[in-house]
């Protein structure tokens, strides 16, 4: 039994170093095949909504290690005369939403694959403030590399409830092999192609994840 068990591990971590040369490999390629249309979208971006054409902001990923995360810009940056932001339904314009119904808007992540800060697949990496709102289970989502798509993506999207994503991130944590990434994939190809998910009913785009603190 105990020697079946070092046998699984093994397997496992040699499927994982797999994903890990494969994810940064396929990354690099693709930045030269997409390079076009990375230079094509950011001068559309610039010349509809000027700088910067590049969202960044600080996620966590793995083990909740921050790192700077990459994405192409969709909303504009009007404010009200306090200079706060307007919503986002008046921010995000017709030339944004498409971008992210296209998922134009993801191609900078590339950039992270290559760096080791993401994978191709895994839980969406969100923001550093809710670390302290999920549950120990939920934040089992950090055990390993978030990604540009993953089963919560293919199942529902920004659709969803915040419950259920997370039940799925930590079903593909338990459950994780090369196999699902790949259905995964193609699933995801699918999903861009019929552009559906993509914006909850009652928003732009997704409400805010409040955790415990909804309760108060």
């Amino acid at each position: 039994m105990i020697g079946g068990n070092i046998r699984g591990v093994n397997l496992l971590n040699h499927s994982q170093s797999i994903k890990y040369f494969l994810d940064r490999a396929i990354a690099a390629i693709a930045l030269i095949i997409f390079f076009p249309i990375l230079i094509g979208t950011a001068i559309a971006i610039y010349f509809r909504m000027g700088s910067p054409v590049v969202f960044t902001q600080p996620r966590p990923g793995q083990n909740s290690r921050v790192f700077r995360f990459y994405k192409f810009r969709t909303m504009t940056d009007e404010r009200d005369a306090q200079g706060n932001f307007l919503p986002d339904e008046i921010r995000l314009t017709p030339f944004g939403q498409f971008i992210r119904k296209t998922s134009l808007d993801e191609l900078p992540q590339l950039w992270n694959i290559l760096k080791g800060d993401m994978s191709f697949v895994g839980p969406r990496p969100l923001m550093v403030k809710y670390l302290d709102r999920y549950t120990p289970e939920q934040a089992r989502r950090h055990n390993v590399l978030p990604g540009i798509t993953g089963l919560a993506q293919v199942k529902g999207r920004n659709a969803i409830s915040w419950e259920e994503k997370f039940k799925l991130d930590v079903w593909y944590v338990d459950n994780w092999s090369l196999w699902l990434d790949l259905k995964i994939l193609v699933m995801t190809v699918f999903k861009v192609l019929r552009q559906d998910g993509i914006n909850q009913e009652s928003c732009a785009t997704s409400e805010e994840f409040k955790g415990q603190l909804r309760e108060n």
